[in-house]
């Protein structure tokens, strides 16, 4: 089933996502498949289900594919869910956000580095962040450049997100209106390509 840009697996989920999904912006371009599995884990960058390996993780997404896989005890967590889901989304917008305005929110994440900005918007993005070194940003390694990603990624969960607090949520409230104000002009009124 299709709402909008997204195609659901079964009816739980469109119950499930359809609240998050009206909180959003505008999304263009064909439909991202949302799938559920159990017991989610990365491992060897695999996605797997019901596996022992690899270490677990909420949801990923295949940006190729136009596929996203949710863990399904998610389903029984709508605050955690919407978190998640605009998470996911927000990859597919990165990889579409086009150049020029990747650069400018990376240059948002390089002050404030340069100003030692503690604390994140999502463990994804501050796990990253705690490997960088001072080199990282200015060469714009690998590592830099997947800190930025998830970082973007986790900011849109923060805006966009229905709940008020979360405890993953600790960059500074002058860091997170900065960042909102940046996302905000980044995406614009139109409709956001995913």
């Amino acid at each position: 089933m299709t709402t909008g840009s997204f195609r659901l697996a079964d009816e739980e989920a469109l119950r499930a996502l359809k609240p998050v999904i009206c909180r959003l912006p505008a999304y263009s371009g064909p439909p991202v498949r949302v799938r559920f599995r159990p017991e989610l884990r990365a491992w060897k960058g695999r996605l797997l289900s019901k596996s022992p390996a690899g270490r677990p993780v909420h949801g990923a997404c295949h940006v190729r594919r136009r596929e996203m896989v949710l863990d399904t005890e998610l389903l029984r967590r709508p605050g955690e869910l919407a978190r998640i889901f605009i998470h996911e989304i927000h990859h597919f917008v990165w990889v579409r956000l086009g150049n020029h305005r990747r650069l400018c929110f990376e240059r948002a994440l390089a002050v404030e580095i340069a100003q030692h900005a503690r604390g994140e918007l999502g463990w994804s993005s501050q796990l990253l962040k705690n490997e960088l070194t001072a080199a990282d940003a200015v060469r714009r390694t690998r590592r830099w450049r997947d800190y930025v990603c998830e970082s973007f990624c986790d900011t849109a969960a923060w805006l966009y997100s229905p709940q008020s607090r979360h405890s993953e949520w600790t960059l500074a409230k002058r860091r997170r209106e900065t960042r909102a104000r940046i996302l905000r002009k980044l995406l614009g009124d139109a409709p956001v390509p995913i």
